[in-house]
């Protein structure tokens, strides 16, 4: 969806911080480089927001420097449902393609930014609007589910999408003798399944390559080393059902074992009474968990789950992507609206979650 704007692709109205007049970034294979997330940097950054009036959106899985400096903070579909509510000319989103892609759905008039554009993501190409196609001839009377962590194409040929944390009410709110093709992510599909009890529901074999990687034997080590410690695990997590198994077998008690979003667990830490917590998910998450509850104990079930695509927005993509204008998204419109439908009817069921 492509928009006029009279705006600069370079603004600079104001004389510069001192410090970072010379600033410059290098090109390299894990994105921008060459910037230091220093106080004069963050100052920059405001400024420039203010001069293009901007609001700066970052995701919970980006680096602490990014977040910090962000005017919203937050999981993918909150931050689109912000910048869809914000006064603001221009939407820099701090995270990867699909969540600026959303925003630009959900807010069609406003210039959309990505400090990278190349920050991608493996769940979201998992599955490609062909491979949708053909899933859908071959189930032709089915109720298509995408979760969210998908391309503005797929949530095009979506019938409903759903997060993490409302994707069980949105199954349960389709006819129970309707098939349901649900994609891209097995594990939360497999969540999904488990709670509904449906035996016509199609699953596609996505995944995030992140929340994959923390397995079920890392996860019941940690568990059995910290046994006074609560677990969150997100649902993408290919853990889950050995955590479930663990509660399942008394290994671990069952309240102590939460499946949440990104969003669920920040409520979760606020009120939680145990003085360690285990989280199973992007380790960025953590950063936002040790906020909102500085008293208690944070640790990842995997330190190694950094998602590469989410980290390629470094304090030098952010800089350049605001003083150079770069890199806009754009949605062809006919995409975006039949996009638009699919997030409104999740909305329209009464829970539209927090995100992912």
């Amino acid at each position: 969806m492509s928009i006029t704007s009279d705006r600069p692709a370079t603004v600079d109205t104001e004389p510069v911080t001192p410090g970072l007049t010379d600033a410059r970034w290098t090109d390299g294979p894990g994105g921008y480089t060459g910037v230091e997330p220093t106080a004069e940097w963050a100052e920059e950054v405001r400024r420039l927001a203010r001069a293009r009036n901007a609001t700066l959106l970052a995701h919970n899985y980006q680096l602490p420097a990014i977040q910090d400096v962000a005017d919203h903070v937050g999981d993918s579909l909150a931050l689109s449902r912000i910048a869809a509510e914000v006064d603001a000319d221009e939407i820099i989103f701090c995270g990867v393609h699909f969540m600026a892609e959303t925003a630009k759905i959900l807010s069609p008039e406003k210039r959309v930014l990505i400090p990278d554009e190349r920050a991608g993501c493996s769940l979201a190409d998992s599955i490609t609007a062909d491979e949708l196609r053909e899933w859908k001839a071959e189930h032709p009377d089915a109720v298509v589910v995408s979760y969210v962590n998908t391309t503005a194409e797929v949530k095009g040929l979506t019938d409903i999408c759903c997060t993490s944390s409302n994707a069980v009410d949105v199954v349960a709110s389709i006819d129970p003798d309707r098939e349901v093709l649900f994609l891209p992510d097995q594990f939360l599909g497999a969540h999904v399944k488990r709670e509904t009890g449906r035996d016509n529901i199609h699953i596609w074999a996505g995944e995030c390559h992140v929340h994959a990687g923390i397995n079920g034997d890392e996860l019941a080590d940690q568990a059995n080393s910290h046994p006074d410690a609560d677990l969150f695990i997100h649902p993408e997590c290919g853990c889950a059902t050995s955590a479930l198994y663990l509660a399942g077998e008394g290994a671990v008690p069952e309240d102590k074992v939460k499946i949440l979003s990104t969003g669920g667990m920040l409520d979760a830490a606020r009120q939680t009474g145990a003085k360690q917590v285990l989280v199973a998910t992007e380790i960025g998450m953590l950063h936002q968990l040790r906020k909102a509850a500085p008293g208690v104990d944070f640790q990842a079930v995997n330190e190694r789950a950094s998602c590469p695509y989410m980290k390629m927005i470094t304090p030098a993509a952010l800089l350049r992507s605001l003083r150079e204008g770069r890199d806009e998204v754009f949605v062809a419109d006919d995409v975006a609206e039949r996009a638009r439908q699919s997030v409104e009817r999740m909305i329209a069921i009464g829970n539209p979650g927090t995100g992912e």
